[in-house]
């Protein structure tokens, strides 16, 4: 199964409430932060609505 790497890049402060709570969610706390999720549709899509954020990596 693919993974993958998400990383903050940018800061959450000035956002929507919808996209803090979204980095939370993801386990995201601070900039530098890095997560690694699964290839599933819930938690790819949670980190294409904040792709202004974050930066992606595949893991294998």
């Amino acid at each position: 199964m693919t993974t993958f790497k998400v990383t903050q890049v940018k800061s959450g402060v000035g956002r929507k409430q919808n996209q803090r709570d979204t980095l939370r969610s993801l386990g995201l706390k601070r900039i530098g932060d890095s997560v690694v999720i699964e290839d599933r549709p819930e938690l790819v899509g949670m980190a294409k609505s904040i792709a202004h954020l974050v930066s992606v990596e595949e893991v294998n």
